[in-house]
């Protein structure tokens, strides 16, 4: 969720190769003709704004105004958590009227003790929390390893054979990524190292804590180190070409990403790290759901908050932003760490939203495994027959999806899938080869259509805000979109409503881009069912013409 543009410097080598160092794992990153990001964009019209974002401001302008909604569509939020006190979410939390803040009893009897806003699956029965988890390559290896590590190839029986291959791959892989990991972390950490130290000698020369690209122009000090570190930071600030971007900034950003590389290394891909003693379960125990506590926000809101302010932002008042609807209250299920979430916590998560009254599930997390799939399949079929929508995001990997390499997904058997489930690519603003971004997945087969995910302006805990990038902020937008024609359009089925979303894409699907993950040009109808970019204006227009 970094903002990958103003990151780009740390994959490029302008500055990091003035430092005598090379990168062994550089990024490969798409970068924009144009890096000046339109604020709020993902509520403007590809026409009349020229941008490729949603029309929402056109429908309710247009389409909307002086309408009134038939109902409030409720929108479970599964994630990180949400800051369900940030300034721009108030009157936008679900509230359970049935249930008595801190009181310690379940007054509605659903089996959780005051769940007034929510519920979090990563808690403790005592108040704490899970922040850090693996990922499930490595709970999958120290599964497997009791089993297999010292097993006779040889003597592996028929039965086991397909299990003992899936370990050997498994072992594979989570060597050689726990070895990139730490050697990513060394790099970052050495190139944050240096930055530093850059930037106390320009900062002492300047007399300034902080400096632009502009406050480096015409510096002449004598002095041989001020002049090379100048030089590199100019260089560093034009091959990034983000207008106003300071060095604090930057190092801001690096920060986040040696922090990320460091988790990786302590936490995700360590076979000795299990944090779930804090919850006190049985995570493989997918009878037990009733586990956890009432704590919605959690130790770390940001991805939660991000994904519920594109929702349901309040749109009325002169703060932060706009989210897509109005009508709409966010019902926060935390059940995402920061690593890869566990199957169990996903099933009973849905399971919560749909048994409380969530229209409209929004999940913006996906991993590589899944050893509990059928567990979640169940899940997702109860919500089918509750008639809830599951919008998920595709992914960041640059990758085409299918059914055996990104979880959870829409293929509850090989040629079986979802009809509840929607999938979301994301794209930029841009609507020319840079469309997609250029770390979404993408399918034809997968996804369904993509929306807005590029540097999207949202909500943060505190009452702040910042730009993230990722298929965890597009599919909120089709999440928002989707309570759109809910809250008016309520006697619409599910599929039918999947159905109005689909046929009234704005339609890109001639358009070449540039195939995520590569610089390969193909047709962006390539990329996904439709060939298309979620529009609210054309939904809406389309709903009303079924009702």
């Amino acid at each position: 969720m970094q903002n990958y543009r103003r990151f780009i410097f740390i994959w490029g080598l302008v500055f990091w190769s003035a430092l005598s160092f090379a990168s062994p794992f550089p990024l490969e990153i798409n970068e924009p003709d144009s890096l000046k990001t339109p604020k709020n964009w993902f509520n403007l019209d590809p026409e009349k704004d020229g941008v490729m974002g949603t029309s929402a401001n056109r429908a309710h302008e247009k389409l909307l105004e002086g309408k009134n909604p038939q109902r409030t569509v409720i929108v479970a939020v599964i994630d990180s958590g949400v800051d369900i006190e940030h300034e721009d979410l108030q009157g936008k939390i679900w509230v359970n009227q049935d249930e008595i803040q801190g009181n310690g009893k379940d007054d509605d009897g659903n089996g959780y003790i005051d769940d007034v806003n929510g519920w979090n699956f990563i808690g403790g029965a005592d108040g704490a929390n899970i922040e850090e988890d693996s990922y499930e390559l490595t709970r999958e290896y120290v599964r497997l390893k009791p089993i297999y590590e010292d097993a006779d190839p040889d003597r592996i029986k028929r039965r086991h054979q397909e299990e003992y291959d899936y370990w050997l791959r498994i072992k594979k892989e989570l060597e050689e990524k726990k070895e990139e990991a730490e050697l990513n972390y060394k790099f970052t950490s050495g190139l944050q190292e240096n930055l530093i130290a850059v930037a106390e000698v320009l900062k002492e020369a300047l007399g300034k804590e902080d400096m632009k690209e502009e406050d480096l122009a015409g510096l002449e000090s004598g002095n041989e180190e001020v002049e090379k570190a100048a030089a590199m930071v100019g260089q560093m600030f034009m091959r990034i070409g983000q207008e106003g971007t300071s060095l604090n900034e930057i190092l801001e950003d690096l920060a986040g990403v040696v922090e990320h590389y460091e988790n990786q290394v302590k936490f995700a891909y360590n076979p000795h790290f299990d944090p779930r003693e804090i919850v006190g379960d049985d995570p493989i125990d997918y009878k037990d759901k009733t586990y956890g506590n009432p704590d919605v926000i959690g130790p770390d809101a940001s991805h939660g908050t991000h994904v519920a302010g594109i929702i349901a932002a309040d749109r009325t008042n002169d703060l932060g932003i706009q989210g897509i609807a109005e009508h709409v209250l966010i019902m926060p299920v935390r059940a995402v760490p920061n690593g890869d979430e566990r199957d169990k916590d996903i099933a009973n998560a849905i399971y919560y939203a749909v048994d409380n009254g969530a229209h409209i599930i929004n999940m913006s997390f996906g991993k590589s495994y899944s050893p509990g799939k059928n567990k979640v399949d169940k899940a997702v079929k109860y919500a089918k027959r509750k008639g809830v929508l599951l919008v998920h995001a595709a992914g960041n990997s640059g990758k085409e999806v299918h059914a055996d390499n990104n979880f959870p997904n829409r293929w509850l058997t090989k040629r079986r899938k979802a009809p509840n489930w929607i999938e979301v690519g994301a794209n930029a603003w841009q609507g020319d080869k840079n469309l997609p971004g250029s770390f979404s997945n993408y399918s034809d087969q997968g996804v369904d259509l993509f929306a807005p995910g590029v540097d999207m302006y949202s909500t943060l805990p505190g009452n702040e805000y910042k730009s993230n990038s990722g298929t965890s902020m597009a599919a909120p937008v089709v999440s928002g979109v989707t309570a759109l024609i809910m809250a008016y359009y309520p006697d619409l089925k599910p599929s039918e409503v999947k159905a109005i979303l689909k046929q009234s894409v704005y339609n890109q699907a001639e358009q070449l881009v540039i195939k995520p993950g590569n610089e390969e040009e193909v047709a962006f109808g390539s990329l996904s069912i439709t060939g298309g970019v979620v529009n609210a204006y054309q939904a809406l227009q389309l709903a009303e013409s079924i009702k």
